[in-house]
């Protein structure tokens, strides 16, 4: 491959344009000025980071190592679901309900990929296994994130109509069903839009980075589809689960609606 390697000073070029966004921002008193900053000294920080680790994951290929690795991301991707949410899960379910459904949904696509369809051996291969699940993890994490916001507020905004429609003797599922259909939309329109635009509005990050590396278009295609795809479905079923399990917390075994599971925000 014809790899164009980057210099420090291409870096920082890249970042003059960054700090012309924050001055901007700052004279326009746009108030993002210093989240810019902030999100941009992040980014630098964790891909270098996670780079050092790669390298040493690469170098010395077990499957302990890659499990702790796996358990990192995950929890650190629950942890995000959690925080991006304005009415919350009280207790251990503000933060296992996303989590448990991203690792059934994510962790199962993406070892179906790596057993299955690119047959890697040993499936554990981080130059394989790290890159599918970051990717499954992340796109999962948007999606569960977005819809588990929508469907606590959506309750929290809608109870009286919630507990008349229990009144009138419907079940919990009925009552809140629409709701959570809504919420379920939420969560996997963004990765609708990201297959329905790919190839025509934007070339998607994988395929991207693959033909900057100096790999066949053709081959960063079929990469890019398979990914795509994969991605979809993980979203969709991780989307699917987290929102059944936390329509089904927000109700008690007598058909309550417990809104009281909700944190105020």
């Amino acid at each position: 491959m014809n790899l164009v390697t980057l210099s420090a000073f291409d870096l920082s070029l890249a970042a003059c344009l960054v700090l012309l966004l924050s001055v901007l921002s700052l004279r326009m008193q746009l108030g993002l000025s210093r989240q810019i900053i902030i999100a941009a000294l992040r980014t630098t920080v964790q891909l270098m980071l996670i780079g050092f680790v790669l390298k040493a994951l690469f170098e010395h290929v077990h499957l302990g190592w890659m499990s702790l690795m796996a358990m990192v991301m995950l929890l650190i991707a629950g942890y995000e679901v959690r925080a991006r949410q304005k009415h919350r899960f009280t207790g251990w379910w503000g933060f296992g309900l996303g989590s448990t459904a991203m690792f059934i949904s994510s962790f199962t696509v993406t070892l179906l990929a790596l057993t299955v369809i690119v047959e890697v051996d040993p499936w554990y291969t981080p130059q394989y296994a790290i890159p599918l699940l970051g990717m499954m993890l992340g796109n999962t994490m948007t999606g569960i994130a977005v819809g588990l916001d929508r469907l606590t507020q959506s309750a929290w905004q809608q109870r009286t109509i919630i507990e008349a429609r229990l009144m009138l003797g419907q079940s919990w599922s009925h009552a809140i069903g629409s709701i959570r259909r809504d919420s379920i939309r939420s969560g996997m329109i963004p990765m609708i839009n990201a297959m329905a635009a790919a190839g025509v509005v934007s070339l998607p990050g994988m395929m991207t980075g693959q033909i900057l590396a100096g790999a066949p278009p053709l081959e960063a295609v079929k990469y890019q589809i398979l990914i795509m795809f994969l991605i979809s479905a993980g979203t969709g079923l991780g989307t699917i689960a987290a929102l059944g399990f936390g329509s089904y917390r927000l109700f008690d075994e007598r058909q309550r609606l417990r809104i009281d599971r909700l944190s105020s925000g």
